[in-house]
């Protein structure tokens, strides 16, 4: 195991299914947390996500508390606009939890204000818009923790 992408309460399945494709071509287990926007049978979720189902590790989760709970002594970090640290300057290690938001609105104030420390966010020119496609923002910061990894078990 390498990574464990988290997305706390998805909206949009298109998303969800191009993120299970990049956790299965990079071996990382991906975190679902309830409620899902979408049904995991939806076929949009299931063709953005090709024929990678049957591959994918995925675990789901009726709240953040019970993936907390479960993995306590795990180092988690959070993705959100509002994170004062750059994603790369995040020292990530083998069996780090990377949490992403809702599309529509991120992460919690509740959650982002007691990781302020652990909040990381990627950059972006000031501008009237939210953000990044979530799709895209998970790509990028696992694609820098692998990197920090010595991108294990990949060719």
């Amino acid at each position: 195991m390498s990574l464990n992408i988290v997305l706390f309460e998805p909206e949009i399945p298109q998303n969800t299914g191009n993120i299970a494709r990049t956790c299965v071509l990079t071996g990382s287990r991906l975190h679902l947390i309830k409620p899902l926007g979408f049904s995991l049978d939806e076929k949009h979720l299931r063709r953005a996500g090709l024929d990678y189902w049957k591959y994918l590790d995925l675990s789901l989760y009726d709240s953040y508390e019970e993936l907390r709970e479960k993995y306590r002594q795990g180092t988690f970090y959070f993705s959100t606009t509002h994170g004062k640290n750059f994603y790369h300057h995040a020292k990530f290690k083998d069996g780090d939890f990377i949490v992403f938001g809702r599309e529509s609105c991120g992460l919690p104030d509740e959650i982002r204000n007691s990781n302020a420390e652990r909040c990381i966010r990627v950059p972006m020119i000031k501008t009237s818009t939210r953000s990044l496609n979530l799709s895209n923002t998970v790509a990028i910061v696992a694609y820098e923790a692998l990197k920090q990894l010595n991108f294990p078990n990949m060719k």
